[in-house]
C-alpha cells in the first residue's frame, strides 16, 4: 500500500491508516444523524440533547438553530446564553471555545484546520479558535484557524478573519480589517429568546 505522495508504507503504518480509516467513519456516521437531527427537528431542546451527546459542551440558556453542521462536535465548547444562526459550520478538529452571551448570525463558517499548502502531503494544520464574551459574528463571516475574537467584538456581515480581532473592535472586509470600535465597553445584555421552531 502506498500514502497519498506515492510512497510504499510498512505493514505497521498501514495498520495505523485502516484504523483511522474506520475511525473516521463513525465519526462521519455521527455527523450524519446530527445533521439529520439539525435539519428535521424544530425543537432546541431534543436538538441540544443529541448535541450534547456527540460531545457539545453547551451552557445554560444557549441555543443553536436548524441546520448547524459540525465536525469532530467534542471539540467545540459554547457558553452560557449564546445564540447561533441557523445554517452554522463549527469545527471542533481543534479546540473551539465560545464564551457566554455570544451573538452569532446565520451562515457563519468557523474553522480550525486547514491545509499547509506547501507541505508535500498537503498536510492538515490544526489551530483553536476562540470567540469571547459579547461577541457579535455577523451573517455569512468565515473565521480560520488560529483566531481569536476579542470580548465585545463585532465580525461584519461577509468578512473573512484571518487574524485577532482585539476587544470592542469592529472589523469588516476580505480579509478583515479593523473598521471601528464598540462604544460600550461594560456589555451586560442577554440576548433575546431563540426563534421557537428554528
Amino acid at each position: 500500500m502506498k500514502d497519498r505522495t506515492g510512497k510504499e508504507l510498512p505493514s505497521q503504518e498501514v495498520f495505523k491508516k485502516a484504523a483511522n480509516r474506520a475511525y473516521n467513519i463513525i465519526i462521519d456516521l455521527e455527523l450524519l444523524v446530527l445533521n439529520f437531527v439539525s435539519c428535521t427537528i424544530p425543537f432546541h431542546s431534543i436538538r441540544k440533547l443529541f448535541y450534547r451527546a456527540a460531545g457539545v459542551k453547551i451552557g445554560t440558556n444557549s441555543f443553536i438553530h436548524m441546520g448547524a453542521r459540525f465536525y469532530l462536535p467534542k471539540g467545540v465548547l459554547i457558553g452560557d446564553g449564546t445564540v447561533i444562526g441557523e445554517h452554522c459550520f463549527m469545527d471542533g478538529r481543534a479546540s473551539l471555545k465560545i464564551g457566554s452571551n455570544v451573538d452569532i448570525a446565520s451562515d457563519v463558517m468557523i474553522y480550525n484546520s486547514e491545509h499547509d499548502i506547501n507541505s508535500q502531503g498537503f498536510d492538515p494544520v490544526e489551530e483553536p479558535v476562540e470567540i469571547e464574551d459579547y461577541a457579535f459574528i455577523g451573517p455569512q463571516a468565515i473565521i480560520l484557524p488560529g483566531v481569536k475574537i476579542g470580548k465585545g467584538a463585532v465580525v461584519g456581515a461577509g468578512a473573512v478573519v484571518t487574524k485577532d480581532v482585539a476587544p470592542f473592535k469592529v472589523v469588516g472586509g476580505v480579509p478583515a480589517k479593523e473598521i471601528g470600535e464598540r462604544r460600550n465597553k461594560n456589555p451586560n445584555y442577554r440576548l433575546g429568546r431563540a426563534r421557537l421552531f428554528q
